[in-house]
């Protein structure tokens, strides 16, 4: 089986052949039939694999706790691209933003100024990534918050990191397993035992029926 057909593209796709020095940030949003979810580090495209239902499932859990939570200046969202220099463009799992950063529907990036935390939800294919790589290109572009999820028999292990503005560098800070409980940078409590549940439902208005 090609490639191709791996992201869903017929066999005669052709990939895109890198400009001599790598991509650029920018040219990610000009380049045709990239697969979805397609980054840029360190100048090259990188091509994710389909999700798992773990991945999906935790990625849900943690975007629905942080939306009940997060303060009015901060607001949250999934799967969107941070340009942290020229040659590199993440996108992490879901992202905690400055609301004011918001620049309409059409928005496919922040900058690393903009973004509060970052959450990578841990992968077979993006172990390193997600481990090594990424924290080192995060802290470097000032994000003050990182969280490293990982699975462990089903349910979500949470990796806190803070990064130490002397040296540009994450420090880790905690490791939840059945509760993820923080002061820092908000008060937060999620139930990670809850990553099977469905989130809860908000009641209709007052005065309407769920026919209407």
């Amino acid at each position: 089986m090609s490639a191709a057909r791996d992201y869903g593209l017929d066999d005669d796709y052709e990939w895109a052949r890198p400009p001599e020095g790598g991509w650029t940030a920018d040219d990610l949003d000009k380049l045709p039939n990239l697969p979805p979810h397609t980054e840029l580090i360190d100048g090259s495209l990188v091509f994710v694999s389909p999700q798992t239902s773990f991945h999906s499932r935790a990625m849900r859990l943690l975007e629905h706790g942080l939306l009940a939570q997060v303060p009015v200046e901060l607001d949250v969202i999934r799967e969107m691209t941070i340009k942290l220099d020229k040659r590199n463009r993440p996108e992490p799992d879901v992202l905690v933003f400055r609301a004011d950063a918001d620049a309409g529907p059409r928005q496919t990036w922040y900058r690393p100024e903009d973004v509060v935390i970052a959450v990578e939800v841990v992968s077979e294919d993006s172990e390193d990534r997600d481990r090594e790589v990424k924290p080192r290109k995060y802290a470097r572009a000032g994000i003050p918050h990182y969280w490293r999820v990982e699975e462990n028999k089903g349910l979500p292990v949470v990796y806190v990191y803070e990064l130490d503005p002397a040296t540009q560098a994450y420090g880790l800070t905690g490791i939840f397993h059945d509760k993820l409980e923080l002061t820092v940078p908000f008060p937060l409590t999620i139930d990670l035992t809850a990553i099977n549940r469905r989130p809860p439902v908000a009641p209709p208005p007052e005065g309407t029926t769920s026919a209407e």
